[in-house]
């Protein structure tokens, strides 16, 4: 009885230290699988070899920018350009402006997502501010730029050939222990 005892606890013991393992490796696992399929609206990330093998249809689609920042980050934040028409497989870039209204540098990192969120995996970013953090000294304001282009596959794709336009959003949030780089000065 003793024995069987120890073993129920042991395979117990093992399947919550297994549980706690799934727990840990969930977040950076879900978010693997939102790059690699676009689930939730993430956008694609590609190199500019692979964006150089795109090539651009005559079919335009509307780009529309959004750009938002959380309580506790004091910079003002927007798109230069509130929309854009792109043709599908063109490459193109948008700019957004950052200002920091504080006495003092701040940091933040950006979250991003597109809508419809079937147009993620076709939203395909080759530079972005969003991939570091940003930090802007007193006063500063920078214009980041986000280089893009919409993957020809959209047309073909029977859920999304008919999507005319997508909102690629942006949400700057606080970072509270920042890196020490100054990614806002190199135009990251």
């Amino acid at each position: 009885m003793a024995r069987s005892n120890a073993k129920v606890g042991l395979m117990a013991a093992a399947i919550a230290i297994s549980m706690v393992g799934v727990g840990f490796a969930a977040v950076p696992l879900y978010r693997i699988f939102c790059q690699v399929t676009g689930f939730g609206g993430t956008t694609m990330r590609v190199d500019a070899a692979q964006a150089a093998t795109v090539v651009a249809t005559q079919k335009p689609i509307v780009i529309r920018f959004d750009a938002n920042q959380r309580d506790g980050l004091p910079w003002e934040f927007k798109p230069e350009r509130p929309t854009d028409t792109v043709s599908i497989g063109a490459k193109d870039m948008s700019i957004f402006i950052a200002k920091n209204l504080s006495n003092e540098p701040v940091t933040g990192t950006a979250t991003f997502n597109v809508t419809p969120e079937l147009a993620g995996k076709y939203f395909n970013k080759i530079q972005c501010f969003c991939f570091t953090e940003q930090t802007l000294q007193p006063g500063q304001q920078v214009r980041m730029p986000v280089l893009y282009y919409v993957d020809p596959k959209i047309m073909s794709d029977p859920e999304t050939k008919d999507i005319e336009e997508i909102t690629l959003s942006y949400t700057f949030y606080p970072v509270e222990n920042p890196k020490t780089v100054d990614r806002a000065s190199e135009g990251s």
